[in-house]
């Protein structure tokens, strides 16, 4: 049985941060050691990043409030709210981005009625509450109260995978399921100032943002799918376990990043994808010539660097991960959405679509995916297409602390 993307959308909160201006507030920080300064000023100019998005508004210099928690303009300093207050923060504006992602995702499905989907999938990794994610999406749209309901909770970056196997099992098992799908992170809730590497990179890279995916097996005509999910793959490599974490905190979530993590994937990152590309017999072994796009989680820039020199891409498919990581930061589970989004967005052209994907997260957890991107054929039927390529973007000249 084919499963189908029927449809994918994305939500930001609406305050932006530029990525120069948040290196200059977080360098000024009075309790940074001449290190920690200098590796605040190498690790965000050497992200790649230009803007990011925050649900925290007091994050910028143009918000003002009598009480600030995060950020005081006034002083310039950054504040150090407890774990408590950044968890409520969560709760009252991550189920702003979960909603507002689920109903675009459901609105872009106009022959669906809210009461045919079956089942609902929420994941998330930067807080928590209940009744929880999937309870308020079920209330805000109007869902029929005996939904399924599934949360993927604490897995980071890669969950939106299996968040997506899992929707596929479930239409597989069951013909007429109609699956909800949505990631939405609140990643910058945990930044604060520190002179540790890993915290100073977890300021430099992460972001918010959410998207949605409506799955199921059913065939429209007239509302042909975007995209086909055709095999899904885990691979946990043999070391990295301490490398790659995510810790709760008295003061937010504390990340671990080691500086080793790139050169892991490098190793190890062929014989992930062996398990998922042995289900397609074009593909051949190095250079991957048998698939055309890949959607890879813009974990950072360096990660980027390694997965594109090891695999042997060109800089044309990179671009979706690129330019997702150069626009929005790393949103966590959501961010490989974001490429896949982007794919979905070229325009089509003959010849095959096939896509990789592959997230990456504690573990070390290598998730991959395989993909067939669709369009509308004459008589209505979906078939293959490749989007047109962009030209990519320069790379800072800087190394990452991560390199």
């Amino acid at each position: 049985m084919t499963v189908y993307v029927r449809s994918l959308e994305t939500a930001v909160p609406p305050t932006m941060l530029v990525q120069t201006e948040a290196r200059d507030v977080f360098a000024a920080q009075p309790g940074l050691s001449r290190l920690g300064s200098r590796l605040v000023n190498t690790c965000f100019d050497s992200a790649a990043i230009d803007t990011r998005y925050t649900a925290v508004e007091e994050m910028t210099m143009d918000f003002r409030v009598d009480d600030p928690q995060f950020f005081d303009p006034a002083t310039g300093l950054l504040l150090n709210p407890s774990t408590k207050v950044r968890n409520e923060i969560f709760g009252r504006e991550a189920t702003k981005l979960f909603i507002d992602a689920a109903r675009a995702a459901v609105d872009a499905c106009p022959d669906l009625d809210l009461l045919d989907i079956t089942h609902l999938i929420t994941v998330s990794c930067t807080g928590f509450f209940n009744p929880g994610p999937d309870y308020k999406i079920v209330r805000a749209l109007g869902l029929d109260p005996a939904v399924q309901r599934y949360h993927l909770g604490f897995m980071g970056c890669y969950a939106a995978f299996p968040a997506l196997r899992a929707a596929k099992s479930f239409c597989e098992a069951d013909p007429q399921a109609v699956v909800l799908v949505v990631c939405a992170e609140l990643c910058s809730l945990h930044v604060r100032t520190s002179n540790d590497p890993d915290t100073i990179m977890g300021s430099a890279l992460f972001a918010d943002g959410a998207a949605a995916a409506v799955v199921t097996s059913r065939e429209v005509p007239d509302a042909p799918a975007l995209l086909q999910l055709d095999h899904f793959e885990t691979v946990l490599t043999p070391v990295g376990e301490e490398s790659m974490a995510w810790n709760i905190g008295d003061h937010g979530f504390e990340m671990v990043l080691g500086n080793y993590v790139p050169h892991i994937i490098d190793d190890h990152i062929v014989g992930a994808l062996a398990p998922l590309l042995a289900h397609d017999p074009s593909v051949q072994g190095l250079p991957y010539r048998g698939i055309r796009h890949w959607a890879i989680h813009p974990g950072g820039r360096s990660i980027l660097d390694k997965v594109q020199s090891r695999l042997q891409l060109t800089d044309q498919q990179l671009v979706p991960a690129r330019e997702t990581l150069r626009k929005y930061g790393n949103m966590s589970s959501a961010t490989v959405l974001f490429v896949l989004k982007n794919i979905l967005e070229q325009p089509p052209e003959d010849g095959d679509e096939r896509i990789c994907s592959m997230a990456f997260g504690p573990g070390l957890t290598v998730e991959t995916g395989l993909f067939t991107k669709l369009r509308q054929a004459a008589g209505g039927r979906a078939a293959p297409a490749e989007p047109a390529q962009e030209q990519t973007e320069g790379q800072a000249a800087a190394e990452s602390a991560l390199a």
